[in-house]
């Protein structure tokens, strides 16, 4: 732990010592096999290669393990049935998002912040019920939304500007939920 800077720097010797190799006494054959490059594949099996593939330790737990029981009486999964109710399911999705075919009380996410903000600029309760019946949305439910969800509205009189020390000029502003001026 600590600083590298608190540690002993690690010093390798810039030759290699004399005695380096000496444990391992190399016979004049055993040279010419390491010079001889080991190929990497075989045509055809060899006795290496075979020795190589024999594993008694996995034959032996193999062996252990026996035959395979096979559960004749189990449902067969139909993944095609769950491929088809996604692709039915999707396809009822699309449809039930094109325009031309909207159900009521369903809105896309776009579509419903444009009618939040059509409704802040309607001014009689007669615009209200036109508007709610253009987007295909029960006046009620219109009602009831709008009690609890509305798009961002800038506060005017709450606009600061600043600059940072790099120069950059940055906005705060406070938002503010509007209703719409309804005449009575």
């Amino acid at each position: 732990m600590g600083s590298s800077s608190s540690k002993a720097a690690r010093t390798l010797p810039k030759e290699k010592s004399s005695w380096a190799g000496s444990r391992t006494p190399l016979k004049q054959d055993s040279a010419q096999e390491i010079r001889r490059p080991r190929p990497l594949a075989f045509e055809n099996k060899t006795d290496a290669v075979e020795a190589d593939a024999k594993d008694p330790q996995f034959m032996s737990k193999l062996s252990q393990l026996g035959s395979v029981r096979v559960d004749h009486h189990m449902r067969s999964v139909r993944p095609a049935d769950y491929v088809q109710q996604m692709y039915r399911s999707r396809l009822q999705s699309e449809v039930e998002a094109l325009p031309s075919h909207s159900t009521q009380n369903r809105l896309l996410a776009s579509s419903l912040s444009e009618l939040l903000e059509s409704r802040k600029t309607v001014q009689s309760q007669a615009e209200l019920q036109a508007l709610a019946e253009q987007y295909h949305i029960d006046f009620a439910k219109l009602d009831e939304l709008a009690r609890f969800v509305n798009t961002p509205s800038i506060d005017e009189s709450t606009i600061v500007r600043s600059t940072n020390h790099d120069g950059e000029e940055t906005l705060t502003m406070m938002a503010r939920w509007v209703d719409p001026k309804l005449e009575t």
